[in-house]
């Protein structure tokens, strides 16, 4: 067995795992990651698109962000639709800043692009780790078959929510299934709006998003159980034309290049920490995708996690260590409770009465005729500061 040392390993080259490398390395601090998939399967992933303010932010001063600013699609607002009308949440007039439409798959690209760049370890198709989040030690067998061990002085287990890491942390799991499921598709049709657009109707919620001038995101509602090959293109289209009908509004329809039924569910890990190991991104948390919170979360705990192990390689702290948990899901269960309102105001709950789709409606007219209420929209969807 090959034995490898570094200070800190890395499992998983997700956003979060491949945003950590990248800011340890900033700060002199060395690091090894690991990833189960090859590099073309991670960096084709299609996932998440919609990049928080904070989050620019952080890509800008981190120095990852040149093919953002050239490619990225800034909104200043996006559409709430019901009552067949949009009503606009200007999101730039009432919190001062915006959101950027990026796709998660291109985050990565640029991170392992400056981690190759810089010679830094980035080891793909790995199999069979094992994490001891005491020693710490990590074991794994490399793509070629060497089986290697890597002694470190932390782990970060940003692996997902079926990864090894997880499974390692003796803590409390707060879940919550939702009656729902989207139907995503990714086509080659240019955007029909220039913004996002969130729609209410009757017959489920319907979601239209981009991701480049050339390349539309859409979703519908449907059953958790529902079976993606009941969904021909056409009957796609039908359904995201009917609940996205507005005035004035054209749906524009192309070849669809992928489809995928994807369950919803709101996790919570706590602590997020087992020894010497620490959990970031889904390995810790889900939300539901209605508020966008997915990546951005996993790049605000690498952030506090970078800041943290920082201080304790520099100056020998652990306070931040210590807090590291708790000042992650102070943000953490807010994004959680903010998707959750998002999700249960839009979308159509099995067995709703009448009077909860009254509420429905009237929560969303007080949205789009209350300042204070767009307002508080706004501040979550554009994301709270890094630095409270």
């Amino acid at each position: 067995m090959l034995d490898m040392r570094t200070q800190v390993a890395i499992v998983g080259a997700g956003p979060a795992g491949l945003m950590l490398a990248h800011l340890l390395r900033l700060g002199g601090i060395d690091s090894v990651v690991l990833e189960r998939r090859g590099r073309d399967y991670v960096e084709r992933r299609v996932r998440a698109g919609v990049l928080e303010h904070p989050t620019v932010e952080l890509l800008r001063e981190a120095g990852v962000a040149d093919r953002l600013d050239r490619q990225g699609m800034p909104h200043h607002g996006i559409s709430l639709r019901f009552d067949g009308a949009d009503h606009r949440v200007a999101l730039t007039d009432l919190t001062g800043k915006s959101i950027t439409v990026y796709g998660q798959q291109e985050v990565v690209k640029d991170l392992i692009a400056a981690r190759v760049a810089a010679g830094e370890p980035l080891l793909f198709e790995v199999s069979g780790v094992t994490v001891d989040p005491a020693t710490p030690v990590v074991t794994f067998t490399a793509a070629d078959g060497t089986p290697q061990r890597l002694e470190c002085d932390f782990v970060a287990g940003c692996d997902g929510s079926h990864g090894v890491c997880a499974q390692q942390v003796a803590a409390t799991v707060h879940a919550h299934d939702y009656p729902f499921a989207w139907l995503g598709v990714l086509a080659e049709a240019p955007p029909s709006h220039s913004e996002l657009i969130y729609t209410y109707h009757e017959r489920g919620f319907a979601l239209h998003s981009m991701r480049t001038p050339e390349i539309t995101r859409l979703y519908l509602q449907v059953a958790p159980d529902e079976r993606i090959e009941n969904w021909p293109d056409t009957r796609i289209w039908d359904e995201l034309d009917h609940r996205l009908a507005a005035d004035g509004f054209t749906l524009a329809t192309g070849p669809i290049l992928e489809k995928g039924i994807t369950t919803m569910r709101s996790v919570v890990t706590e602590p997020m920490r087992q020894d010497r190991m620490f959990l970031a991104g889904d390995a810790a948390h889900i939300v539901p995708p209605t508020g966008a919170k997915g990546m951005n979360l996993a790049i605000a705990d690498v952030w506090v996690l970078s800041e943290a192990l920082g201080a304790y390689f520099r100056e020998g702290r652990t306070d931040l260590l210590d807090a590291y948990s708790e000042t992650c899901l102070r943000r953490v269960w807010r994004a959680e409770h903010f998707s959750w309102w998002m999700t249960s105001m839009l979308h159509q709950a099995p067995g709703a009465d009448d009077f909860q789709r009254r509420l429905q409606l009237a929560q969303l007219r007080y949205v789009a005729s209350s300042e204070a209420a767009a307002t508080s929209l706004a501040e979550n969807y554009v994301g709270l500061p890094l630095r409270p």
